[in-house]
Order: C-alpha cells, then sequence, then structure tokens
C-alpha cells in the first residue's frame, strides 16, 4: 500500500507554513487539492491509497508569503515550488515536507 503526506515549515519565521494551498497532480492530472492547517500539515489530501507512478506537489509559495505580510518583489524569486518524485510499486509511506522561505526551499523523503 501506498500513501502520501507533506508537511510544510516556514523557516522566515521558524514555524508551521498554516494556509498554504498545494496541489498534487498524477499520471492523470490533478489527483486533489489542499490548504495546510495550523500545524503545516495537510491530513486527509490523500483519501486512499496511491498507484506507483510520477508525481508532483505543487506548493503556492508566494501567495503564502504575501498573506503573511512579507513584501516579495514582482514578480517573485518563488512563486509556486513543484516537487517532483516517483511512487514504485509496493513503496509504503512517502512524507514529502518542505522547508520554505521567500528565497529557498528544501525537501527530502521522510518518515
Amino acid at each position: 500500500m501506498n500513501s502520501l503526506s507533506t508537511h510544510v515549515l516556514d523557516t522566515m519565521h521558524g514555524r508551521p507554513a498554516a494556509g498554504m494551498t498545494l496541489v498534487l497532480t498524477g499520471p492523470q492530472g490533478e489527483v486533489t487539492r489542499g490548504t495546510t492547517n495550523p500545524d503545516g500539515r495537510c491530513p486527509g489530501l490523500i483519501p486512499g491509497e496511491l498507484p506507483a507512478g510520477r508525481y508532483a506537489l505543487r506548493f503556492a509559495v508566494a501567495a503564502y508569503f504575501r498573506e503573511q505580510g512579507v513584501a516579495l518583489p514582482d514578480p517573485p524569486f518563488l512563486d509556486e515550488v513543484t516537487v517532483d518524485f516517483g511512487i514504485a510499486e509496493g513503496g509504503g509511506h512517502y512524507h514529502v515536507p518542505l522547508l520554505v522561505s521567500p528565497f529557498a526551499y528544501s525537501t527530502y523523503r521522510g518518515s
């Protein structure tokens, strides 16, 4: 069974990124979309098992930071951050965290 979760941390302010919009796309297009909760997570993003394949999580970074009152250049350095990843057959749980500021981000496969 393959499952997916994500967690977004606002490294500029040192807190979870609550209220960030994200979209998950897969082999057949958009799978789902959601908004992070006060803990920076999006529980229930994926209601069930994901088949093996190539996926992408797209995070609306500039919109989030503007909502936080951060003055960004036009255009912003980071508008949307897209994390492309693959889910293998029988890969188990995939956790894709995003640590982000207006000018940098990092990600990895978490647990």
